[in-house]
C-alpha cells in the first residue's frame, strides 16, 4: 500500500492508503477524506477536487495534461504552480508518503 498524506487548510493531517494506479481522488474518499467535492465524479470536468502537491513529489509526477490544465484555470481557490486535480493524478510507488494539501474552498 501507498501512504498518503491530506493536509486540511487548519493544519489537520489525515492518512491514506492507495494502490497502484488508483486515482488520488479515489484513495482520498474511500478514507472518508473531507475537502473533495468531486461534482463532476472525477471526470476532470468541474475543478472542485484542486490540490496542492508537495513541491518535491510535484517535480516527479507527469505535466497536467492540456484539460486538466484548462480546469485549473477555474478553481475557487486560486491556482498556484503546484495546484493539481486530484482525480487525474494517478498514484504510483513514488508517491509513497506523498503530502496533498486541500484548498479554503473547492467552489
Amino acid at each position: 500500500m501507498i501512504k498518503l498524506f491530506f493536509i486540511q487548510p487548519n493544519g489537520a493531517t489525515h492518512e491514506a492508503s492507495a494502490v497502484n494506479g488508483q486515482t488520488l481522488l479515489s484513495a482520498a474518499r474511500e478514507a472518508g477524506i473531507d475537502g473533495f467535492t468531486a461534482e463532476c465524479g472525477g471526470n476532470c470536468t468541474c475543478a472542485t477536487c484542486h490540490c496542492f502537491i508537495e513541491p518535491e513529489h510535484l517535480a516527479e509526477m507527469f505535466e497536467p495534461s492540456e484539460e486538466e490544465s484548462a480546469m485549473l484555470d477555474f478553481v475557487a481557490t486560486t491556482r498556484e504552480a503546484n495546484s493539481r486535480l486530484a482525480c487525474q493524478i494517478v498514484v504510483e510507488y513514488f508517491m509513497d508518503g506523498l503530502r496533498v494539501y486541500l484548498p479554503e474552498r473547492q467552489y
